[in-house]
Formats: C-alpha cells, structure tokens, sequence
C-alpha cells in the first residue's frame, strides 16, 4: 500500500523508511477479543488431514516421565496445525501389545493380587513386572511362561485377553487423569493391539512382494538395503510366528494418509518403517514426519531420581505453591493450588520449548520457576498483568479508539511485533519447532514490561488512555492465543 509508508529519506548512503504510525495502529481492529490476529497473509497450501500421534506410553505401567516431551511435542503440533485450518485427529498409540504381557500375564498369575490391583493398581502391576522381569532373567521356565502366555493372547484364549483387557482399561483410566492435569486431549486411543490381525496381512502382503525373507535365525526379516546386501535389515517376525512392535505399526499405518509422529530419537526405527511403506506401495509415505528430541537430564525431585510424571507435576505445583506463598504481588485466589498447577505446568513447558528439539538439555527447578527472565511464570504474569488491567475497563474491545494516540516509539515497538504473529506460526509449521514461537511470545512480554513504565493508563486523559488499553487488550489476545498454542492454560490472575 502507499500509505504504509510516509516519508522516504537518504542520509550517508542509507534509505530511510518512515512507516505510517497511525495506519499502524489500525490493525488493532484485527485483533478482537480472544482471536490471534485476523489477518493471516500467508496462504497455506497443506489444510489436509493430519493425524498427530504422540506420547504413546506402553499400558500397565505408570506414566514415565520419560513420556513427558512425546505428550507436549505432540500437543503442540496438533495445536498448531489446527490453529492454521488443518482438520487433526489426535491420537494416542498405546503399547498394549507384545511379549511385555507375556510376562506380565505370567507373572500376575505367580505375584499378583486383586485386592492390590483394586487399592492402587498401576503401582501394584508396576510392582508385578518388576518382579517377574527379575524371576525371568534366571528361570527358564518363567521365560517360557511368558511366551505362551504372550502366544495365548495372540491366539484370543479368553483367560489371557480378559486379563490383559483388565490392564488395559485401568491404565486408560489412569493416563486420562494425567492427560487432564497437563491440558491434552485424544480424539482416539488406538494400540498395537487393534492391528494385530492386519499385522497377518502385512506379513503375506510383504511374501506376496517378495519383500519378506528368512534369516538363519528363522525369524522374518525386510531387507531395505538399496543394493539387497543385508546392509539394512528390519525383523518384523520371531522365530515362533509372532508379530513385532514394528510389524503391527506398519500394519496400523496402511490405512494412514498422513501422520506426525513425536517420541524418543529413534530415527532408525521410523525410517525403516516409512521405507517399508514404501516398499509395500504406499506413495503417501512420503508425506509421513517423524519429530525427534533430544534427552532431559537431571531431572530430579527432593525425594531423588525422578521415575514417574505424576511426581514431576505434583513438585511444579508445591515448589510454585511455596513461591507464590512468599511474593508480595501475589493476589488473593479462589484455588492457589490450581493456579499454581497451571503455572508450573507453564514453566515445564517453556523451559522444554525454548531450544531446538533434538538437543538434550539439563533440567533445573530453580531457573524454571523464577518469575523474572524468559521462563512460563514470566508468560503467565504478563497475562496476568493484562488481563487485572483490563478489568479497569470493560468492553475495551467493542469501543472505537483514536490511532493516532498510539505515536509512541513504545506501541510501534508492540504494533510491529504483533504483526509478525501470523509470520511466526507459519515458521514454525515449516520446521514443527516450537521454539520460534516461544521466543515471539517472550519478546513480547519483555516489550509489554516496558509499555507498562512507559505508557501509564491510569492518570491519562479518557482517549489517550482507551487507545492504549486497545493496545494492551491486543496484545493480551495474541499471548493468550499463542500460549494455548503451546499447550499452556492462560491464567487471569496470580
């Protein structure tokens, strides 16, 4: 437009670009009430079906905190995508399938107890495999326990499915609660289990290919080296006939268009697995994404060694609790222990997202939770912030205002930032990294820390201080908008 820009200049060999403040300011009618901003200049071409399949923890087992990236990472590509127009279904691929429940099922029928299994049943079948991993490393006879009991659920004996269906539904049961304390939702729970049977077909469609060979071990392996030299081989079958974790996720994957898959750094894995999909004939392959990341270290509570999520969450709200307990700024809340809860939640989140994904990072409680520097309590309070001085006056947003009242160096600062909002997510679909938009987010509140010294509302003559509550009340909308994004809860007060 040639009204964005008012006055050109040369000085020293350098350009000089004068940009419309007034006209600037306008776009803060773009920008309503809880919606990001309106005017998304980039068009994207991929608004497809996409199915996100991320944490996937193997059942019967509590919630390692190992799981906590997969949930997260995958949570926020989900949102993402969806906030950009694509249609996303959501799905958890549980371990509920394999020779882990061989051992499991022989083992619960040695060490198990159903009274425990009703008091506290993921640690009591925690307890269990323990013990029969322990028993099976020098018993022969509990290995082979396991194995038929592992064969008997392949073959749908009613004794061995109606056991392990009992794990499974307590575990679902379990993980949602977990899943509800960190703001995640699934549209399906899938499993190795549902593909079992096509797990079959996948091994005669890959005979019928000529792709499925025996080793001398006689087990049933792919050869996906280029060259057929053995260079690259992937076991989808035991020697005994049963199916593989690999076997059964190619299986689930074949009626699958497009997917984004978020766990450990196991590279290898699912690039054999979308070369076997390939190789089946499944051109769509290509479209498939696998996310890596990088390890936590030095994850640890009071207690020592962190095992399980829960542990890890529980820690965030108490040490947040114990932090809002001591701040003289800290309001009178309905229910601290929520807002603690989300806060912490907040500041896990960022410390995890503000580097690239595949590096490993150390874990540290104290620079997480401070309320100063780049961390989600900082987020959260500048959300706060806004939204008590919104409060001062509301329905800004319905209200017509005065640009030109927005000269300020200050709120151009704030203005040109908020327009580089639909830039940012489009970056970040690009890449799946989450750290650009944090990064955005951060710079926004450090921007807004000074709008606050210097742009006061209280005090200001009635339009000047409209036009700069429009302002703030704009720049709430999009770090409310961008912290949902990254799978944060905004709160309104702390």
């Amino acid at each position: 437009q040639d009204n964005v820009v008012e006055d050109i200049s040369a000085t020293r060999g350098i350009i000089n670009f004068k940009v419309n403040r007034k006209l600037l300011a306008q776009y803060l009618q773009s920008v309503p009430n809880n919606v990001a901003i309106a005017c998304i200049h980039f068009h994207l071409t991929d608004r497809d079906d996409m199915f996100a399949c991320y944490s996937s923890p193997n059942i019967a087992k509590k919630f390692h905190a190992g799981h906590l990236r997969s949930t997260i990472i995958g949570n926020f590509i989900a949102n993402l995508k969806q906030s950009l127009g694509n249609d996303v279904i959501r799905m958890n691929y549980l371990g509920d399938w394999g020779m882990q429940f061989g051992l499991l099922g022989a083992g619960f029928g040695q060490f198990g107890s159903p009274e425990k299994l009703k008091q506290n049943p993921l640690q009591h079948l925690f307890e269990v495999y323990v013990r029969v991993n322990k028993e099976a490393e020098n018993n022969e006879d509990m290995k082979q326990a396991a194995r038929d009991f592992f064969r008997q659920l392949e073959q749908h004996e009613s004794h061995a499915v109606s056991l392990w269906q009992q794990f499974r539904d307590i575990t679902v049961k379990e993980y949602r609660h977990i899943y509800e304390r960190l703001g995640v939702h699934f549209d399906v729970y899938s499993g190795e289990s549902f593909h079992q049977d096509q797990a079959q077909e996948v091994v005669q469609q890959l005979q019928s290919r000529g792709l499925l060979k025996t080793s001398e071990k006689g087990t049933g392996v792919v050869d996906l080296s280029p060259n057929r030299d053995v260079t690259n081989v992937c076991t989808v079958l035991r020697s005994d006939g049963t199916t593989l974790y690999i076997t059964r996720l190619v299986s689930r994957n074949c009626d699958r268009y497009k997917m984004v898959k978020t766990d450990k750094s196991q590279e290898n894995h699912f690039s054999q697995l979308f070369q076997i999909l390939l190789a089946m004939g499944h051109s769509w392959a290509d479209g498939c994404r696998h996310v890596s990341f990088g390890l936590v270290q030095g994850m640890k509570t009071r207690t020592g060694e962190v095992v399980f999520l829960e542990d890890v969450l529980d820690e965030a709200r108490a040490r947040m609790l114990n932090n809002m307990s001591k701040s003289k700024t800290t309001k009178e809340l309905e229910n601290p222990e929520d807002t603690a809860e989300k806060v912490g939640i907040s500041a896990l989140i960022i410390q995890d997202f503000k580097g690239p994904l595949q590096s490993d990072y150390k874990f540290d409680w104290d620079q997480m939770l401070q309320a100063q520097g780049d961390t989600g309590v900082f987020l959260q309070y500048t959300h706060a912030r806004l939204c008590s001085l919104k409060q001062t006056k509301k329905g800004v947003e319905a209200v017509a205002f005065d640009p030109s009242l927005l000269s300020e160096q200050t709120c151009t600062a704030i203005l040109q930032h908020l327009l580089r909002y639909d830039e940012v997510l489009y970056q970040s679909a690009q890449d799946l990294q989450p750290k650009h938009l944090v990064n955005f987010l951060l710079k926004l509140c450090h921007l807004i820390a000074s709008a606050h010294r210097d742009l006061p509302v209280k005090g200001s003559p009635e339009a000047v201080a409209q036009a700069r509550l429009r302002l703030f009340s704009g720049a709430c909308s999009v770090l409310a908008n961008g912290m949902r994004i990254l799978g944060i809860t905004p709160v309104n007060k702390m």
